[in-house]
């Protein structure tokens, strides 16, 4: 009983963090800052902003109501392994200063270890 009380807070922990990151998505800080990461390969632009501020949110939603979490999980798990080989990696390859690269190095080993993670909720969701 009290893993799954573990399990569950660090489940809640890690949908306010999503929100967070969600909501964060749609201020103009963020936007003025991170909208510059976006691939350029990817056709529609600023709209990747929204979509993915409005994927973060919804997976804090699953997660914390604990409706389809297996399939938001895996999403998710998705989601930061392209970040973390579409934007962190060729930035931590190619970045112009070391700055950049040990910035974008953190930044992909977070997102491989937040997918990660993920992908373990996902495995268990129909034990938690």
């Amino acid at each position: 009983m009290k893993e799954q009380i573990v399990s569950r807070v660090a489940i809640v922990i890690l949908a306010v963090v999503l929100a967070a990151y969600g909501v964060y998505h749609f201020s103009s800080i963020a936007k003025d800052t991170l909208v510059s990461y976006i691939p350029s390969f990817l056709p529609g632009g600023d709209m990747w902003f929204y979509i993915v501020g409005v994927a973060f949110i919804l997976a804090a939603l699953a997660l914390l109501i604990h409706k389809q979490v297996k399939l938001a999980a895996y999403l998710l798990a998705v989601l930061l392994f392209l970040f973390a080989l579409t934007i962190h990696l060729p930035n931590f390859l190619h970045g112009g200063n070391s700055e950049m690269r040990q910035l974008s190095y953190i930044n992909f080993l977070k997102d491989l270890a937040i997918a990660a993670f993920a992908l373990y909720i996902a495995s268990n969701s129909g034990k938690l």
